[in-house]
């Protein structure tokens, strides 16, 4: 079978697994540290979303770690369909919670001006956040994308 790029057991599929738990993790990082995130659900959403994300694809970059070491495929059908399954129901929520928060920000920043004067409010860390959970969303649906036609293929 011709090694596709980002396919799990490979360096490229253990960078595209890091690349979302580092972006996911900075995230979260800068929407912790800003401070009342808290007070809006669309916040807690993204946190709880980019939380699992991290999670998943921690595991998955852990077990691309232990496929290069031990020289294993991962490539059968069953691994490769719980793959499937994993990063489109981590890609959905990822999306969601990346344009809900998306809203939030849009409505407090432009529509409502509560930003200029709420000088307290960190509204550029929760930009940051937000558009850091969107490039988590990208990386997770080339990965989808990814496990898709290698399912497709075996």
């Amino acid at each position: 079978m011709k090694e596709i790029v980002g396919s799990p057991g490979t360096v490229s599929g253990m960078a595209l697994r890091v690349g979302q738990c580092a972006c996911a993790g900075a995230s979260i990082g800068f929407m912790v540290s800003a401070l009342g995130f808290s007070n809006y659900t669309a916040f807690c959403y993204l946190i709880a979303s980019m939380g699992l994300q991290v999670l998943w694809s921690f595991g998955l970059a852990c077990l691309d770690v232990y496929a290069l070491k031990r020289k294993r495929d991962l490539q059968n059908p069953v691994l490769v369909s719980l793959f499937v399954v994993g990063d489109w129901v981590t890609a959905t929520l990822s999306l969601a919670a990346a344009c809900s928060s998306a809203g939030v920000i849009v409505l407090y920043s432009r529509d409502m001006h509560f930003c200029r004067e709420q000088l307290h409010l960190p509204c550029s860390r929760f930009q940051l956040s937000v558009a850091l959970a969107f490039c988590t969303w990208a990386l997770i649906a080339m990965s989808s994308h990814v496990m898709f036609w290698i399912l497709a293929s075996i």
